[in-house]
């Protein structure tokens, strides 16, 4: 199993985020590049998973207001470390990290595994909610 390190405030560099979201895929970020640059050092909290080399493998950005809620904007981790328990370890580095926030949320893709891996770190579904008590909504542009 591959091996890595979950740091926490540690910078990233502009070309290596941008490699790791090319090796997910995830043209809607790779697209505009300095958008995403920006997005990150907007971000609230970002943790990476990197080799004992220190190449980025992994990374977790979440935005709050620390207080009452924090989005978990993105979870991604390079293809070659996925399974590897990366993104579970980012994910709970999140967690811990706004443990005393009431809402954490997140909003992923339609994708096999996403439920299951996400169900088992505590989240609900938002179809899952009882209809009467919550509904969530959301606007993409």
């Amino acid at each position: 199993m591959p091996e890595f390190t979950v740091l926490a405030g540690t910078p990233v560099s502009d070309s290596e985020v941008l490699a790791l979201y090319e090796s997910v895929g995830w043209t809607a970020y790779t697209r505009e590049p300095e958008v995403l640059a920006c997005a990150i050092r907007g971000s609230s909290f970002v943790v990476t998973a990197r080799t004992a080399g220190g190449g980025l493998v992994g990374l977790a950005r979440a935005v709050s207001d620390d207080a009452t809620i924090c989005y978990l904007q993105d979870i991604l981790v390079d293809p070659g470390f996925q399974k590897s328990g990366a993104g579970r370890a980012l994910l709970e580095a999140v967690q811990k990290r706004y443990e005393h926030v009431r809402q954490l949320v997140l909003i992923t893709d339609n994708e096999p595994g996403q439920r299951a891996f996400y169900e088992a770190l505590g989240f609900t579904e938002g179809s899952d909610f009882r209809p009467e008590r919550l509904r969530v909504f959301a606007q993409f542009r």
